[in-house]
């Protein structure tokens, strides 16, 4: 067997690591300027990275940050996968308290309902 190159592509890695689900889409959001190879704005997909780099990029409404780890020589399976990286990412906030849960409304009112509803609102609408 051949052994792993020292340099691998920024898109290539993200693919094979599965943070993406084609190397296109991959290689659209490295050109797009969103990821960050040790702090610098990368502009184009064919820049070379190594095990050691840090990688921050946007990925479903949040940001990630690794730490690559090894290269890969396939796009293996998902535990293969999570042997590439390290996750440095924050951890995402606890959402907000929702409060007290909203009564089911009970559905369409009886003629005793609005009767009672239009007294209140001041008399029928006749």
């Amino acid at each position: 067997m051949s052994e792993a190159p020292a340099k691998l592509r920024i898109d290539k890695w993200l693919w094979q690591a599965r943070f993406f689900k084609t190397r296109s889409l991959a290689a659209k959001v490295a050109t797009g300027g969103h990821v960050r190879l040790n702090g610098q704005r990368v502009a184009k997909a064919s820049v070379a990275v190594g095990p050691g780099d840090v990688l921050t990029f946007p990925q479903a409404r949040a940001v990630r940050v690794v730490r690559i780890l090894a290269l890969g020589d396939r796009r293996g399976p998902s535990p293969e996968a999570r042997a590439l990286y390290d996750d440095l990412s924050p951890p995402e906030p606890a959402p907000a308290d929702p409060g007290r849960p909203r009564p089911e409304p009970g559905g369409r009112p009886t003629g005793k309902d609005r009767r009672r509803l239009d007294q209140t609102r001041g008399g029928a609408l006749e």
